[in-house]
């Protein structure tokens, strides 16, 4: 019998801690609690949770560093809880290596549509064959296909798409896409990224997925009709 995946909750609300692990103890995970930041990086090491809910405004201190810390030994999936909506702060936090951003308040049936993205991603990044809806990209042979019928990329094209679609559902900053597609000099080249978005967007038209814009924050790869955040 497998083990239940585990959650860890860093909060220092407890009435949502207990509002949250009810709704992820109904999807099958062990929960976790932590008050604080300091709980929250003991019980990440001790626990080794599958997925964690990170709340920014932390007492001990701040959930950005929180997050920086985590990301210099771990990379589990981590979804920020804020009732900050500054596009400056959602930047910050998925630059920092959150994988996705949710403002409070939010429903529950929300947070855990973002959390079965979060982890249908991290399952279908590690195949040699992405598979989103009807589009198939071949990681090994450098292969993408609709329907079927290959869609004919040039080698940006390509590194752009692979990118989004193993990021599928997640917000990338533009600095990030910049940096992975042109390197560290192009951070600032936001032209170089609309001029291929749209290029990109019109070679997918009929695939059933879209290239989302997050105004002033960046792009995600989602499924065309899909309810915006």
């Amino acid at each position: 019998m497998s083990l239940p995946p585990k959650a860890l909750i860093i909060d220092d609300e407890i009435q949502l801690r207990r509002l949250l692990s009810l709704a992820l103890k109904g999807r099958g995970y062990e929960v976790v609690q932590a008050e604080n930041g300091v709980q929250g990086l003991d019980a990440a090491v001790r626990h080794q949770p599958e997925i964690i809910l990170l709340d920014l405004g932390l007492p001990d201190m701040d959930g950005v560093e929180v997050l920086k810390r985590l990301r210099e030994w771990n990379d589990t999936p981590v979804l920020v809880l804020s009732v900050r909506d500054q596009e400056a702060t959602k930047v910050e936090a998925l630059e920092s290596g959150a994988d996705d951003y949710v403002t409070k308040p939010f429903s529950t049936a929300e947070l855990l549509a973002r959390l079965s993205v979060i982890q249908r991603r991290r399952k279908s990044s590690e195949e040699p064959v992405l598979r989103l809806g009807a589009l198939t990209i071949d990681l090994a042979n450098r292969e993408v296909t609709s329907h079927g019928k290959p869609i004919h990329l040039t080698p940006t094209e390509y590194h752009l798409l692979r990118l989004l679609a193993q990021h599928a559902g997640r917000v990338l900053t533009r600095s990030r896409i910049l940096t992975s597609i042109w390197g560290p000099k192009a951070a600032d080249q936001a032209q170089y990224l609309r001029v291929y978005i749209t290029y990109l967007r019109r070679k997918m038209e009929g695939s059933g997925l879209e290239i989302r814009n997050e105004p002033g924050i960046g792009y995600r790869l989602v499924f065309s009709g899909e309810v915006p955040p």
